[in-house]
């Protein structure tokens, strides 16, 4: 069976052979007194600030015993110093799982001990978790970044472990060190995790290689200037925040202004005061922009692009978006296990609806999810993607990472995608997201992109309700737009029915307070079932 393999149409990169931490400070010289990162208000580290301190916690790291074999936790939001953590231990030579901050014990506790996390980076706010967390798992200390509480004893904590140091982040700064030798092609370097194409969250082995190679293949893809500066809300635990927001824009010296959680004010203030040129969302933020009232009372005009991912962003919205911003709104693609970008939209190639081309060094084809042929222009199946940014594996699972990476490099995204005649790709859904009505194919992400274009819908989500007559019938979940009436089902059919072919209906109609989101703004159907 012939393989319709499609080549990337931008020119191909050279990838170093070096760390993530020296590939993203190696022109550090060049904007030395440039602001790095900053939180807008408190926190602010030049570059030359930033790499002083990466080589200065590396060396206190070193001389407490971290290195290669050692796991480092961050459990944080996005703050100034995040990036320092995460550059002083892959300095050392240590691997880094980063943590949702929101998570409870249980979910903290599982991640430390399936990376077999020996470390945990905190701030004053999540604390309390941490070390609970810490009390069921081998971590031995916690560094606290901010100041401590009154007492950070662990006697009047219950469920805390009483052998686990806890310790201030200023308490580690040592002697400067430089890179320790390792294999950056095998090394793992830090440990995000992902619930993949199937089953739980399993921690995703990406490698220094991995890292280096997904920024450099942006070359052509995405050119920013050194007087640009780019809101860093995409949170860092996640690898969009981590490497597309942080890792990248750092290594083109943008300026990283960080926010902790997202709030539309806050965000739209820190464009105005500090002259944002990027925003990176994901799909309810491009929505936020396109429909809050606060977004018409400041001025945003210092804005260049507003990038969307980790989720499909239907074409309306994203027009809505940009015209009442006034800049380009762009998508593009990736997933963990690619360390994450397969796709994305340089300058000057936008297709509305599209995720754009795939990046340089990298291929992909479109296949048959059930028999594996290979389709060609304009066909709708599963994308798969081959290039130097796919995941080493799965940790400690390798059936997992058989069913996902086949032996041919080939990694089976489980998305449903289309690829057409400019060499764009679409990404149309989750292939065990599709819902099937009547021997149809009903892909919810193309139904809740129509939903959300109703004046009373400010948010949707639709799933598969089981059926005896038609299988499945599309459900739809929707959360009110502010002083709106609720709409009746049969008012939203008529509006599907102007968009859609008629297998493509919505057959049930629930109004929620609020569509349930992970932090990176997928939204999560499983709540939804268990409805």
């Amino acid at each position: 069976m012939t393989s319709i393999i499609h080549r990337s149409p931008l020119p191909e990169v050279t990838i170093p052979d070096q760390s993530i931490t020296d590939y993203v400070f190696a022109s550090v010289d060049r904007h030395s007194d440039k602001v790095a990162v900053t939180d807008g208000a408190e926190s602010c580290y030049t570059f030359r600030e930033l790499h002083d301190a990466v080589r200065r916690l590396a060396g206190g790291l070193q001389a407490c015993g971290a290195g290669p074999g050692v796991t480092v936790a961050i459990f944080a939001p996005n703050i100034a110093e995040y990036a320092m953590v995460f550059h002083a231990a892959a300095l050392v030579g240590g691997t880094v799982t980063t943590i949702n901050p929101t998570y409870g014990v249980a979910e903290a506790s599982h991640q430390l001990n399936d990376a077999e996390a020996s470390w945990v980076f905190t701030t004053p706010m999540f604390l309390d978790t941490a070390r609970k967390a810490a009390a069921a798992s081998q971590v031995t200390k916690i560094v606290l970044i901010g100041e401590a509480p009154a007492t950070v004893g662990t006697s009047d904590n219950e469920g805390a472990a009483s052998d686990v140091t806890v310790v201030e982040l200023n308490s580690l700064f040592g002697e400067p060190i430089t890179q320790v030798p390792l294999n950056y092609a095998e090394h793992v370097v830090v440990l995000p995790y992902s619930s993949g194409t199937t089953g739980l969250p399993k921690g995703v082995m990406l490698t220094h290689r991995n890292l280096v190679a997904n920024i450099a293949q942006l070359e052509h893809a995405f050119t920013a200037t050194e007087d640009e500066a780019a809101l860093a809300v995409l949170p860092f635990f996640h690898i969009y925040g981590m490497q597309v927001v942080m890792n990248m824009l750092l290594a083109l010296g943008v300026r990283v202004v960080t926010m902790p959680r997202f709030d539309m004010v806050r965000a739209l203030e820190l464009v105005q005061q500090q002259r944002l040129t990027r925003f990176f969302a994901v799909p309810p933020m491009v929505l936020g922009l396109a429909r809050h009232p606060a977004v018409d009372d400041y001025d945003l005009s210092s804005m260049k692009q507003i990038f969307s991912g980790a989720a499909p962003l239907g074409k309306d919205l994203a027009a809505k978006a940009a015209a009442r911003v006034g800049c380009e709104v762009v998508q593009g693609y990736g997933m963990t296990e690619l360390s994450p970008v397969s796709h994305c939209t340089p300058e000057g190639w936008f297709r509305p609806g599209t995720s754009g081309v795939t990046v340089s060094n990298t291929e992909i084809r479109i296949v048959d999810p059930d028999t594996g042929t290979d389709l060609g222009v304009g066909e709708r199946g599963e994308l798969l993607v081959r290039g130097p940014q796919v995941m080493k594996g799965y940790l400690n699972d390798p059936e997992a990472t058989a069913a996902t990476l086949d032996t041919d490099g080939w990694l089976h995204t489980g998305d449903v995608a289309i690829i057409d005649e400019h060499q764009h790709v679409s990404i149309v859904d989750r292939i065990k997201e599709l819902i099937k009505y009547k021997g149809f194919q009903v892909p919810p992400a193309e139904l809740e992109a129509v939903l959300v274009t109703h004046p009373a819908v400010a948010d949707a989500a639709v799933i598969g309700v089981a059926d005896l007559e038609a299988g499945e019938l599309p459900k739809a979940f929707i959360a009110l737009s502010p002083s709106a009436a609720t709409p009746s089902l049969q008012d939203l059919q008529a509006h599907v029915a102007k968009h859609l072919a008629s297998y493509k209906q919505i057959r049930a109609l629930e109004v929620l307070d609020a569509i349930p989101k992970s932090a990176s703004g997928k939204i999560l159907r499983r709540e939804l079932r268990d409805r």
